[in-house]
């Protein structure tokens, strides 16, 4: 059975929507910050850090992408968004103001049938990676909650 993790952009997020590109970019970031990583070492950290190339499928190019791997302990992380319809709490009385805020997203991070305890703890760096960026919400794969952003 697949596993899910979310990552929930809240009001005190960075950003409120963000979108497949956005979600790539990052990930590159991510390799880029590895292979500085790794040429300081001297070794080549990013292939073994993140052992993932970023593939698109035709048919849901634009909700989803997928992470397939390279190394025989990885196979496939998937990754998605959502919008989702804001929430508007009884106490706000400004309808203009509400109507004017954009809906926020929800990143999905899916581990399919068959991927591996690899693919579980690669999927859990990432999450924990675009929470901290982003300032979200992260809900992992056990359920767990972890809250990037700023509460009050």
């Amino acid at each position: 059975m697949s596993q899910h993790a979310y990552i929930k952009l809240v009001g005190t997020s960075v950003v409120q929507s963000v979108t497949l590109d956005d979600l790539k970019t990052q990930l590159n970031h991510y390799k880029e910050q590895l292979a500085q990583t790794g040429s300081q070492l001297d070794w080549g950290y990013a292939d073994a850090a993140f052992p993932y190339s970023i593939e698109e499928d035709p048919n849901g190019q634009d909700q989803w992408f997928y992470l397939k791997g390279n190394h025989a302990l990885y196979r496939y992380i998937a990754i998605g968004v959502e919008s989702v319809a804001a929430q508007v709490s009884e106490a706000t009385v400004d309808t203009e103001a509400t109507a004017t805020a954009s809906t926020p997203s929800i990143i999905h991070v899916i581990l399919p049938k068959g991927s591996t305890i690899g693919d579980k703890s690669k999927g859990n760096e990432f999450c924990k990676y675009l929470g901290k960026i982003y300032k979200a919400e992260l809900q992992l794969f056990n359920g767990r909650t972890m809250y990037f952003n700023p509460r009050k």
